[in-house]
C-alpha cells in the first residue's frame, strides 16, 4: 500500500522445478520423415503457438512463485527499500524476466504517466502508465483471473489518494488465492510480511473498502500485464 506521491526504485534463484519445467517445454523431437510444405507450415505454427502458450503459462506460474516465496521471508535481492505492494509486483515480474527473457530487461520493463519507459513504477503508475490494462471489475473477469494479474485498489484520504494493490496466484487446481505487501511499517514498528489469503475470502470478509467487487467504489478492477494481454 502506497501513497500516491511515493516514489522508490528496483532491482534469486528461482524454483528449480519452474526451470525445469521451461527445459521440457523448449524440447521437441525431430521428425523421423520431411513433410510436405504445407504440413511444415502447419506444424511450425501450432508449434510456435503452443510454445508460447506454454512459455506464458510458465512465466505466470514463475511470477507467482516469486510472490509467493516472500511470504516466507523477504529475498535479499529484494531491496529493503522497495518492499511494499507494487515493490512485489516489480521484484516478481523483474524475477521472472530473468529468468525467462533476460533479454526483455536490456529495456525498461514498466510505462510511466507520460509514457516513458521506466524501471520504477508506484501503484499508480503500473495503472496510469499501461503497464497493465484493465480486465473488468465483474465476477466474470475474476472466473478469467491468472497467475500474475492484479487487483488494484484506490481510496481518497485526507492526505491524498491511497493505491494498494494484490496479486492473483491461480493454481492448476485449487482455489485462487491473492498474495501482497501491506505496505512501509508505521513509525517504531518491525517492517511487515507479505501477505497471502483465498481470494474468495477477500471477497467475502475484508473491510467493504477492500473487498474486490463492482459494487465497491475503491475498487477500480482486475489488471493484467500489459504485454501478456497481446
Amino acid at each position: 500500500m502506497v501513497r500516491r506521491w511515493r516514489r522508490h526504485s528496483v532491482a534469486s534463484t528461482l524454483p528449480a522445478l519452474a526451470l525445469a519445467a521451461l527445459a521440457s517445454t523448449t524440447t521437441r523431437s525431430t521428425p523421423t520423415r520431411a513433410p510436405t510444405d504445407s504440413a511444415t507450415t502447419a506444424t511450425t505454427a501450432t508449434t510456435a503457438t503452443t510454445t508460447k502458450e506454454l512459455n506464458t503459462a510458465l512465466f505466470r506460474r514463475l511470477v507467482a512463485d516469486v510472490a509467493v516465496a516472500q511470504v516466507r521471508g523477504p529475498d535479499p535481492a529484494w531491496e529493503a527499500a522497495q518492499r511494499d505492494c507494487a515493490g512485489l509486483v516489480r521484484f516478481a515480474y523483474r524475477q521472472a524476466f530473468k529468468a525467462l527473457r533476460p533479454q526483455r530487461l536490456e529495456r525498461p520493463l514498466f510505462v510511466d504517466d507520460a509514457g516513458r519507459g521506466t524501471d520504477f513504477a508506484d501503484a499508480a503508475t503500473l495503472v496510469h502508465g499501461g503497464s497493465f490494462s484493465l480486465m473488468g471489475r465483474t465476477d466474470d473477469v475474476q472466473a478469467r483471473l491468472h497467475s500474475g494479474d492484479l487487483l488494484v485498489f484506490r481510496q481518497d484520504r485526507d492526505d491524498g489518494e491511497m493505491w494498494h494493490v494484490m496479486m492473483a496466484v491461480v493454481p492448476s487446481s485449487g482455489p485462487a488465492r491473492v498474495v501482497y505487501h501491506p505496505g512501509p511499517p508505521e513509525p517504531g514498528q518491525a517492517p511487515p510480511a507479505v501477505r497471502h489469503g483465498l481470494l474468495r475470502d477477500l471477497v467475502r470478509e475484508a473491510p467493504a473498502g477492500w473487498r474486490p467487487v463492482a459494487q465497491n467504489p475503491s475498487f477500480l478492477g482486475f489488471f493484467r500485464f500489459t504485454e501478456l494481454s497481446e
